[in-house]
């Protein structure tokens, strides 16, 4: 597969309640532009809807957020996830990201961690949370020290901030939520969904 980063400007961190709207969600996000979704792990409905993903948009490039655990790691996999993302790592749970095959990307916020990755041999990261932790100016600096990591920042990110980050060497895409309004989710109201997303997805210029 083609990296995570590389599938689209903006990868939508999705927080689903009810499993019935992922399949509608995916198709508005895929249709305005924005393949890779991130289904995070923080609902009961979640494992359901990466598998509703999976089998009805195949279009769709599904992935697992918020992954924790090894455990995390399984379910996300048999749920048909096609990649996986941790806010944080640990060595035991970059051991079970690595054997499960599917690309991932651990969190980071430090020097220190982004270091230890790359002795680990991992050159692509998410960056959270991004706002808090340093923003644009925090990988900036990364950039000339650590030229072989990339990133995905997300924490915080809006679609004022995202050109900024992208406009960064070293960032291959962002993460965010404001394609995602609460009142259109709860509308179930797919057609602004799909502009939101369609205004994302050009964002790189």
């Amino acid at each position: 597969m083609t990296s995570v980063l590389d599938l689209a400007p903006v990868v939508p961190v999705v927080v689903l309640e009810d499993a019935a709207d992922a399949v509608p969600l995916a198709r508005a996000l895929v249709a305005g532009g924005l393949p890779a979704i991130e289904v995070t792990l923080r609902t009961d409905a979640a494992l359901d809807a990466i598998a509703a993903i999976a089998r009805e948009v195949p279009d769709a490039v599904v992935g697992a957020g918020t992954v924790l655990t090894p455990e995390h790691v399984g379910a996300a996999v048999a749920a048909g996830a096609r990649f996986l993302v941790s806010p944080g790592w640990t060595d035991r749970l970059l051991e079970a990201m690595r054997a499960s095959g599917l690309p991932f990307l651990p969190g980071v916020s430090t020097t220190s961690e982004v270091v230890a990755l790359l002795e680990r041999g991992i050159t692509e990261m998410k960056f959270f949370p991004a706002e808090a932790a340093g923003g644009t100016a925090y990988l900036t600096s990364l950039a000339a020290p650590l030229p072989r990591a990339r990133f995905c920042p997300t924490g915080g990110i809006d679609a004022a901030a995202a050109p900024r980050y992208l406009a960064l060497p070293n960032v291959g895409c962002v993460g965010g939520t404001w394609m995602l309004p609460a009142d259109a989710l709860r509308a179930k109201d797919w057609d602004r969904v799909e502009a939101l997303a369609r205004e994302a997805a050009v964002l790189r210029g």
